[in-house]
């Protein structure tokens, strides 16, 4: 089975500074595309950014972009989001999933197939 286990939310001030984990097991981890949604108070769940492990290619939201970078270690099967200059408009619940395939970017604007737990991550200004 596909499982997804998020780790790393938490309560920071405006300005701060994030690391998210998201350990994965039941798949073949190069061959999917794995990322991070968030889902803020009232909004729908929306793409925050994405990579195909087995040749970094990566998408990421423009809201995010400069501020957030995704990683992986293809050793640990576990993917990982480090936010910087976190903002109050960050706040919200970030999921991390997984599909099958290379097709990065639609994955990161449609959805995942696959979804772990949501972490939560409070920005206060």
């Amino acid at each position: 089975d596909v499982q997804l286990q998020a780790s790393g939310g938490g309560s920071v001030q405006a300005g701060g500074s994030l690391r998210l984990s998201c350990a994965t097991s039941g798949f073949t981890f190069e061959r999917y595309t794995v990322g991070w949604f968030r889902q803020a108070p009232g909004k729908e769940r929306e793409g925050v950014s994405c990579i195909f492990p087995s040749d970094g290619y990566t998408y990421t939201a423009d809201s995010v972009e400069g501020r957030f970078t995704i990683s992986t270690d293809n050793a640990k099967n576990t993917v990982y989001l480090t936010m910087n200059s976190l903002q109050p408009e960050d706040t919200g619940v970030y999921f991390c999933g997984a599909a099958e395939g290379s097709v990065v970017a639609s994955y990161c604007i449609v959805g995942l197939d696959y979804w772990g737990n949501g972490t939560l991550v409070t920005v206060s200004s």
